[in-house]
């Protein structure tokens, strides 16, 4: 059985869930968050926990008990306290800046990236070389956080680019000069 799916779900005081034709709706002091559940999972709604149960040992099922209850569990996590994604931008001239909902960035590019804010994340710059994205949805925080590395990955050998906060970047030596 999935160690994962089998561990309880805590809901937390002032958290509302709703199962109702295959779609749980989460809603809590963030936001509200919907999510299909795959038809046969089973969901033990009590007082304050959930369970993920499966109907038979088929392998489809296998699979999907561990990602039903994590995506469940990451709805009241959303919806209780939210996510965040931090960005660090290294590099000479590389900074950006937030114009109204806008994400404008110079990356060492001819022109300035501009990336316009999406519904369900917000984004904040408390520094020219930070960013911080959060919201109440993982995925779409998580996308996001990607979209924007994507713009200049970090390369390997000054680092220079967009790294998530913490990331480790291996450095290569580069070039050795002709004796």
């Amino acid at each position: 059985m999935s160690r994962i799916g089998r561990a309880p779900i805590p809901v937390p005081a002032g958290v509302e869930i709703k199962l109702t034709d295959g779609v749980l709706t989460v809603k809590g002091p963030k936001g509200t968050l919907s999510q299909e559940i795959y038809p046969g999972m089973e969901l033990d709604i009590a007082a304050n926990e959930i369970n993920v149960k499966r109907p038979s040992e088929e392998k489809k099922f296998k699979s999907l008990h561990g990602l039903t209850r994590s995506l469940v569990d990451n709805m009241i996590v959303g919806v209780t306290n939210g996510f965040t994604k931090e960005l660090e931008i290294n590099g000479v001239g590389y900074r950006v800046a937030k114009e109204g909902k806008k994400l404008v960035m110079n990356l060492g590019y001819s022109h300035q990236v501009i990336m316009e804010e999406i519904d369900g994340i917000s984004i904040e710059v408390p520094a020219p070389n930070r960013i911080t994205i959060s919201g109440i949805d993982k995925q779409l925080v998580g996308q996001f956080a990607a979209d924007v590395r994507k713009k200049r990955p970090p390369e390997p050998y000054k680092g220079k680019g967009i790294k998530y906060a913490g990331e480790h970047i291996r450095r290569k030596e580069g070039k050795t000069g002709a004796k």
